[in-house]
């Protein structure tokens, strides 16, 4: 039986009403089967809802549902010229068929033509696959986390994972990156895109070597004031650092688990001046950033010098 006739046998046999909401709790709690039936069904009820079909096909590409899984990513795209789902860590199952490629192909295209060419469009590709391997592990990976917010705990299942990504996901990322900006040069929103031009910066951030990060911090800083780079990332990586350094952070965007295993922002040098310094990188405010971000409340007065 073809995977898409089981797959509507299944949502049609299921005697539960769902909804696109129903999906996205199932699938935040780890339920993939729960949240194929919700999403399938929600888009069956409405299959010009293009949002639903992509909700879907994460849910499939995650349960390795590959060919299926492209069936409904054709329509979650129909009318989508972003580069986004090119980098989307959940759907690293289906980089592996052929189809994957006429995806990015007819997305780069369609990006092109709506926004302008890009100078490099090839290590635009080149780079936005490396995001998506460097936090293809991610789904999971946020579930340790949250087993040890809420057990005090890490789970015995996540050693073998995290194993995997620095062995074989991080330690590759990083040569292939290093492989690219020799070939090209140190990618720049003018040259292949702004989500693009992330790819080193989160390769080098997730590196568990430090001096990789202090080695290409310079280039960082530079593409962030010129206008050519992420400011965001660069303040990760500078505040990384300075906390693996064991000293206070500068702009606030490091973390660590208190007592009661609640995530806070790592020491902050003068932390009054803070939303000073990260406006002139072009930060919004830490309170906005920290409330989004881990939910926290920073209640310090600012000051300008």
């Amino acid at each position: 039986m073809k995977p898409l006739t089981t797959l509507l046998l299944m949502m049609l046999t299921s005697t539960l009403c769902f909804s696109q909401a129903d999906g996205k709790k199932l699938l935040e709690e780890g339920n993939l089967e729960g949240a194929m039936n919700a999403f399938g069904q929600a888009f069956m009820a409405n299959p010009s809802y293009t949002e639903t079909a992509y909700q879907l096909t994460k849910t499939l590409a995650l349960m390795n549902q590959v060919d299926t899984a492209f069936y409904f990513l054709n329509a979650a795209l129909q009318d989508d010229n972003s580069l986004i789902r090119l980098a989307d860590f959940n759907l690293y199952s289906l980089t592996t068929s052929p189809k994957w490629k006429a995806i990015e192909d007819r997305q780069i295209e369609k990006f092109q033509s709506a926004h302008g060419q890009l100078k490099n469009p090839t290590y635009t590709k080149a780079l936005l696959s490396i995001i998506m391997k460097d936090q293809s592990l991610d789904y999971y990976v946020d579930f340790a986390k949250v087993e040890f917010s809420e057990k005090g705990h890490i789970p015995h299942w996540f050693y073998p994972i995290i194993f995997l990504k620095n062995e074989f996901i991080t330690n590759q990322n990083f040569e292939e990156m290093k492989s690219l900006i020799k070939k090209y040069g140190w990618p720049t929103y003018s040259m292949v895109g702004k989500l693009a031009s992330d790819a080193p910066l989160l390769v080098i951030n997730h590196h568990p070597d430090d001096q990789v990060r202090k080695d290409y911090l310079p280039m960082i800083k530079e593409a962030c004031e010129s206008g050519e780079g992420s400011c965001i990332e660069y303040a990760k990586i500078y505040d990384r650092i300075l906390v693996n350094d064991g000293q206070p952070q500068f702009y606030g965007m490091q973390f660590e688990f208190n007592a009661d295993r609640k995530l806070v922002p790592a020491t902050i040098e003068s932390p009054e001046y803070v939303d000073q310094r990260r406006k002139a990188i072009g930060l919004e405010p830490l309170k906005d950033y920290l409330k989004r971000r881990i939910n926290f409340n920073f209640e310090v007065a600012q000051k300008e010098k």
